[in-house]
C-alpha cells in the first residue's frame, strides 16, 4: 500500500511541535538538572552564579553535612511513614466508594455524589480544621497529618469513572448469577481488575503525602514528628536569615570568615536536600508510569 504524501503544511506543523515539545522538555528538565550539579558543585561557585550547564569545583560536602544531620533522618522517617499509612488508608476509603458510586442500581445516589461534590467546592476553613483536630486529640501526632488526608472526591471521581468505564454490567450480571454477593463481586472482580487505578491513586496520594508540610507546620511541635519537606523548609528559612546578616557590622575577621562559610554550606546544602527529598518520588514513578498512564486514558473515556 502506498504511503500518503505529506503536504507542506503537515510538515510545518510537525515541525512547530517538535519544536515546542523540546523547549517543553528542556524547560521542565533544566531546574532538576541544575539542582543536581548545583547540589555538587563548589557552594562558593553555586554562590557566585557560575553553575549554570555543568558542576564546577565537584564536592560531596553538602550532602556529607545533611547525612549527619540527625533532623533529615527523623523526617525520612516520618515521611516514608506517613506517606505509606496514608495511601493505603486513602485506597481503603476511596476505592469501595468509587465503586459503590458507579453502580447503577444505587439509590439516592444522586444526592450522595451531590454531596460529595458539595464538599469540593465549600469546606468549614482553617480555624474549624484545627479546632476539629485538638478537639480529636490529635495534636502532636502523625494522625493529624493522616486522617485529613484519607478521602480525596476528586480521586473518587476518577476512580468511578473507571469503573464505569472499565467493568461492563455484563459482568456483574454474570456474577450475580453464579450467586456472588456485592462483596464478593467487588473483591473478586472488580478489585483485581483495578490494579491501573489503584496504581494512578496511589501515586496521586503519595506525591501529596510526600510534599506535604502546612499541617506539620499546624499541627505538630515536637521535633522528632517532623516530616521531611518540613524540615527543608526549615533548612530553608536558616539560610534565608543568614543571608540577612550585615557582615559589614563585625570587626571580628575569624568570625566573618566563619560566617561567610556557612552561608557558602548552606547554599550547596539547600539544593542537596531538595535532591534528596525528591530522590525517591523521581525512582517510584518509572515503575507506575505504566499503570499510571493507563489508568488516566481508561477512566477519561467517559464519565
Amino acid at each position: 500500500m502506498r504511503s500518503e504524501r505529506r503536504s507542506s503544511s503537515d510538515k510545518v506543523f510537525d515541525t512547530v511541535n517538535l519544536i515546542l515539545l523540546v523547549i517543553i522538555t528542556i524547560v521542565t528538565l533544566y531546574p532538576l538538572y541544575f539542582t543536581v550539579i548545583a547540589s555538587f558543585s563548589d557552594p562558593y561557585e553555586v554562590a557566585k552564579g557560575n553553575v549554570i550547564f555543568w558542576l564546577k569545583g565537584f564536592t560531596i560536602e553538602p550532602y556529607t553535612n545533611v547525612f549527619i544531620n540527625d533532623d533529615i533522618w527523623i523526617g525520612y522517617r516520618n515521611t516514608i511513614f506517613t506517606t505509606v499509612i496514608t495511601v493505603i488508608y486513602n485506597l481503603v476509603l476511596t476505592i469501595p466508594a468509587a465503586y459503590v458510586m458507579s453502580r447503577k442500581g444505587l439509590k439516592g445516589k444522586g444526592i450522595l455524589m451531590a454531596y460529595f461534590v458539595f464538599t469540593m467546592y465549600f469546606g468549614g476553613g482553617l480555624i474549624p480544621s484545627y479546632l476539629l483536630i485538638k478537639q480529636l486529640g490529635l495534636m502532636n501526632s502523625l494522625g493529624a497529618l493522616i486522617i485529613p488526608a484519607g478521602f480525596s472526591v476528586y480521586n473518587m471521581i476518577i476512580a468511578r469513572t473507571f469503573f464505569q468505564s472499565n467493568m461492563p454490567d455484563e459482568l456483574y450480571e454474570a456474577a450475580k448469577i453464579d450467586g456472588s454477593s456485592e462483596f464478593g463481586i467487588f473483591f473478586k472482580i472488580a478489585l483485581p481488575l483495578s490494579g491501573a487505578i489503584i496504581a494512578v491513586i496511589s501515586l496521586y496520594v503519595a506525591v501529596a503525602a510526600w510534599n506535604s508540610w502546612f499541617n506539620v507546620l499546624l499541627y505538630i511541635t515536637d521535633k522528632n514528628l517532623y516530616t521531611l519537606q518540613y524540615v527543608l523548609r526549615s533548612i530553608l528559612i536558616q539560610n534565608q536569615t543568614l543571608n540577612i546578616i550585615n557582615t559589614e557590622t563585625m570587626e571580628n575577621t575569624e568570625a566573618v570568615q566563619a560566617l561567610m562559610r556557612r552561608k557558602y554550606m548552606a547554599e550547596g546544602m539547600k539544593y542537596s536536600v531538595i535532591f534528596i527529598a525528591n530522590l525517591p518520588m523521581l525512582i517510584a514513578y518509572p515503575f507506575v508510569q505504566k499503570h499510571f498512564v493507563k489508568g488516566v486514558m481508561i477512566g477519561a473515556l467517559k464519565g
